[in-house]
């Protein structure tokens, strides 16, 4: 199984060499901290800066769309070579990292010790912008898959990568088609594959985490893995849901123990139990303080 390479500070660079690198895993307990790929960014941008954010965020989408072009090329193309599905990790911790680094983010990890090599898990995680994606991607271990709307398996070679990803495509607008991707699901991670899901359904500008969708947790359930919360904080501020404006700075992200389904009786219980381990982790002022940033 794919774990963290690096420990301590690493650089996220802009280059191919992950897709072939030997992986080393990361010690129990220890914090994973990206350094800056630029000097200075190891602090928030100036308020201020909306012309700024404006030019950046034309340059990153610039970026954006090249290496994604790269990134799900090289999923297709190895999605049909390696049946382990460790290339197709690679190449997706290869393009989250990349836009990463293009964005200039500066990510702290925290909370891996809980997760057990080779487990088959579903990551639940908050969702305040694109950026989570590129995190989990780059920061999770091991091959998973993520459900998504089904509109992204529309564009161009991003979506059939994620098909062949093994992502599921979710039809919000219809119920019986989302309970049947949702069983769809269970029966992946059944198999022993992980997955990450987003319980409060959708982007969302609310600083605060907003009612959980039931129906995910019904899959998590029926599919008796384990469920690993996932916290991250800052992305809101780096480019909200509706804007193409990009903030570089830092993020923070916080693995939670793993909850078990067979410990809680009802789905709304474990509901609850995932919704206050996050919550407990999530900072939704991170990295500003309370009231300090304007935008």
């Amino acid at each position: 199984m794919f774990a963290p390479s690096l420990q301590g500070e690493h650089k996220v660079r802009y280059d191919l060499t992950p897709l072939i690198a030997n992986p080393c895993p990361l010690a129990p307990g220890a914090r994973l901290l990206t350094r800056p790929p630029f000097p200075g960014n190891d602090k928030p941008m100036p308020r201020t800066r909306s012309n700024f954010t404006l030019a950046f965020g034309l340059w990153f989408h610039f970026w954006l769309v090249p290496i994604t072009i790269i990134g799900g090329s090289l999923t297709i193309l190895f999605s049909y070579l390696d049946q382990s599905r460790r290339m197709l990790h690679r190449v997706a911790r290869w393009w989250g990292r990349a836009l990463l680094s293009v964005g200039r983010i500066t990510v702290q990890v925290e909370g891996l010790e809980h997760l057990v090599p080779g487990r088959t898990y579903v990551y639940a995680a908050n969702h305040r912008s694109n950026f989570d994606i590129f995190l989990l991607l780059a920061f999770l271990p091991g091959p998973f898959a993520f459900i998504a709307k089904k509109s992204l398996f529309r564009i161009p070679i991003f979506g059939q990568s994620l098909h062949r990803m093994g992502c599921v495509p979710v039809d919000r607008e219809n119920i019986q088609q989302a309970i049947r991707s949702l069983n769809l699901a269970a029966a992946i991670v059944k198999e022993g594959n992980s997955i990450a899901i987003f319980p409060e359904g959708t982007r969302t500008p609310s600083p605060r985490l907003i009612p959980f969708k039931k129906g995910v947790f019904i899959m998590a359930q029926r599919s008796g893995q384990p469920v690993a919360p996932v916290a991250i904080s800052g992305t809101r501020f780096i480019q909200p849901r509706g804007t193409i404006r990009v903030k570089p700075g830092p993020v923070k992200i916080v693995i939670r123990p793993p909850l078990f389904p067979q410990n809680f009786r009802r789905k709304e219980d474990l509901m609850a139990a995932v919704f206050e381990s996050i919550a407990a982790a999530y900072d939704p002022d991170f990295p500003y303080g309370t009231g300090k940033f304007n935008g």
